[in-house]
């Protein structure tokens, strides 16, 4: 399996777990939703693809911009799609492996 086959099966992974969640579900705090105090679902999930943005801009030679945090969490795993597809396009091989294993840690959080 090539690098970038491990990214886009971590990214197709964690947005087959998710895309079906509800607000409720990416309410819930981390991990498995435990009600424990701590960081929602979709925190997690946002702050993953802001770290992904920001390797992105960095790669490009840009300053890093916040990545929106839309009303409706249920948008989550398009913004992942959309910031992995760049992270393929610009970043380092070392970068690309970096986000597979931080996209699989997520993943386990939520499980």
């Amino acid at each position: 399996m090539t690098n970038d086959d491990q990214l886009d099966t971590a990214v197709r992974k964690l947005v087959g777990q998710v895309s079906h969640w509800t607000p409720p579900r990416w309410a819930a705090s981390s991990p498995s939703g435990s009600g424990l105090s701590g960081p929602s679902r979709a925190d997690l999930m946002h702050d993953l693809v802001q770290w992904m943005a920001d390797r992105c801009a960095e790669a490009e030679g840009r300053p890093p911009l916040p990545v929106p945090r839309l009303d409706n969490d249920l948008a989550l795993p398009d913004q992942l799609q959309v910031v992995a597809a760049d992270l393929r396009r610009f970043a380092p091989l070392s970068v690309r492996q970096d986000a597979a294993a931080r996209i699989a840690a997520v993943r386990g959080a939520f499980a």
